[in-house]
């Protein structure tokens, strides 16, 4: 089996990443974050103007690794919302959303305590946007499915086991000029947030749903009112 490409931006090069470095409050918890697309990474690796970073690049044999991808269609787009709710700290508004968070958490959560890898979407401040507007009833499920879509903030690769880490071998690391890639990464920061406001500022659909329906509704994960993700 090929070994897969992966990279990591940094604004250091990173030649022995190790399992519990990382910061614990990310999208997935816990581990270890890549793309497949160096591009990605180099805007990941210049979050502030005038200071370059790394695109570190790295293989893995992901051969008998337990892998689960959340942007595949055997999940949703709640299923994704879970595990971000559950790992990210962000404040939330005041109203109906304390009971909605715990509501899709206890409902939606995936099972990924034995995962070696998680491959799923990426999010950054202006998700939590979605969220927001999401738990407080202002944003349909259909929307939400819509902003995240168009948002194209890319897909991630996250390691969150010793054996995944055990197959990742360092290759070299490229430069990430921030004159470039720190205007790349907000035009997409960008971007994400004018889908939104479109989403939001669209008239309410008498037949969309809205996260109180799902909690009065008592929906499930199994339910089959909820549509898989369109990404395979």
């Amino acid at each position: 089996m090929p070994l897969i490409t992966l990279f990591h931006g940094s604004p250091s090069v990173v030649e022995k990443p190790a399992l519990g470095l990382g910061k614990p409050q990310n999208d997935y918890g816990p581990g270890f974050y890549t793309t497949k697309s160096i591009e990605l990474a180099k805007e990941w690796a210049c979050p502030k103007p005038g200071e370059d970073g790394f695109a570190n690049e790295y293989t893995l044999d992901d051969a008998d690794l337990k892998v689960y991808k959340i942007s595949s269609e055997e999940y949703n787009i709640l299923n994704w919302l879970a595990l971000l709710l559950n790992n990210r700290h962000f404040k939330i508004s005041q109203g109906i959303s304390e009971g909605a968070r715990a509501y899709l958490i206890e409902n939606f959560m995936p099972d990924i305590s034995d995962a070696d890898v998680l491959i799923g979407y990426r999010a950054d401040d202006s998700y939590f946007s979605y969220a927001n507007a999401f738990l407080n009833n202002g944003l349909s499920l259909q929307q939400l499915e819509t902003a995240m879509y168009l948002g194209n903030l890319g897909e991630q690769l996250v390691l969150k086991s010793e054996k995944a880490f055990s197959k990742l071998s360092f290759k070299r690391f490229e430069l990430a000029d921030s004159r470039i890639y720190y205007p790349k990464r907000m035009a997409r920061d960008i971007e994400a947030r004018r889908v939104y406001r479109e989403q939001v500022s669209m008239e309410k659909i008498i037949n969309a749903v809205y996260v109180l329906d799902i909690i009065r509704g008592g929906w499930k994960n199994d339910d089959t009112r909820l549509s898989r993700n369109l990404s395979g």
